[in-house]
């Protein structure tokens, strides 16, 4: 780190640090795992919760459980890894016990810097740190941080320095995120890999509905289980790629080509197995077809299948 702070007059890291998680959800536990690989030391974590005090333990053996006040009162790195509505509560509450030379980041995807004014008003170096990266509880949480970006948003230039040393030290990639992008940024995150996960979910139920009645001969040994998700993943996986590589021009499908008869069809099958009550495979269906559609140019053919009874009404 202090290679990458050598044109910042007095860089405010030493090159290890005492670190301070609050508190230990999946991400904080995933990040402060990561620091210790990288030579810095989790000292203390706050876990208000018996699942966070387990998971504690679990990822950071080490560290002391305490009171996020004292927790902020002795802490170099300070990370605030809550959810984005206790955020600017939390803060008020550390203000008067956070070291004034700590390093104070937060890792909200939604929300910027300017959360963390109070603690920059008495010194601290703050920035806003939000790796982009799906965290699951698990210990391949923190290999899969060293492939990711990380967004920086920071109010200097000594936080961007900061925050981009910390993410190389991880072997993640630093991406500087304006302030007011903050929004749009989680959006688009929150959109392309929060909602993939609702989509693939809602394919997975219909293809085991699909196969439900072929089990048997056709799998190996009869082994159903998993079945749908080994039909759908190598399909899925090749999709995604290609979207990266190439964007729209690696639509493919109905709704891509114009087929309106066998988007109709889809729509009645999926209803098929959707529930009476409650959400439905279907309307997620017609939303990303129109979506499709549009990218493709083929709205004027596909639209009109998909409308709603009472969107014709």
């Amino acid at each position: 780190m202090p290679e990458l702070l050598a044109g910042i007059p007095n860089p405010p890291t030493p090159a290890r640090l005492s670190v301070g998680v609050v508190s230990a959800g999946r991400v904080g536990t995933a990040l402060g795992s990561a620091l210790e690989r990288a030579g810095h030391v989790v000292t203390a974590v706050a876990a208000p919760s018996g699942p966070s005090r387990e998971r504690a333990t679990r990822r950071l053996p080490e560290a002391t459980v305490g009171a996020p006040s004292d927790i902020a009162e002795k802490a170099e790195l300070l990370i605030l890894a809550v959810p984005d509505t206790e955020l600017p509560a939390l803060v008020d509450e550390l203000a008067p016990r956070v070291n004034p030379s700590a390093i104070v980041l937060h890792t909200s995807g939604a929300l910027g810097v300017g959360v963390l004014a109070p603690l920059a008003r008495l010194g601290c170096t703050t920035i806003a740190f939000h790796p982009a990266m799906t965290f699951i509880d698990d210990p391949e949480d923190t290999v899969r941080l060293a492939d990711c970006c990380v967004g920086i948003t920071a109010a200097d230039e000594i936080g961007h320095a900061v925050g981009q040393a910390l993410a190389l030290e991880l072997g993640a990639e630093p991406v500087r995120v304006p302030e007011a992008a903050r929004p749009l940024y989680h959006a688009a995150l929150a959109h392309g890999a929060n909602h993939l996960v609702a989509l693939v979910d809602d394919a997975v139920l219909a293809l085991r509905a699909a196969l439900a009645g072929g089990i048997g001969a056709d799998t190996v040994g009869g082994q159903a289980e998993g079945l749908a998700e080994r039909v759908l993943a190598p399909l899925a996986r090749a999709a995604l790629d290609n979207a990266l590589a190439r964007g729209p021009a690696a639509l493919t499908g109905p709704a891509a080509r114009g087929d309106a008869g066998t988007v109709a069809r889809h729509l009645t099958a999926l209803a098929s197995v959707d529930p009476t009550d409650g959400p439905r495979i279907a309307d997620a269906y017609r939303a990303q077809s129109r979506r499709a559609a549009a990218q493709s140019g083929n709205s004027a053919t596909i639209d009109p299948v998909l409308a709603t009874p009472q969107e014709l009404s």
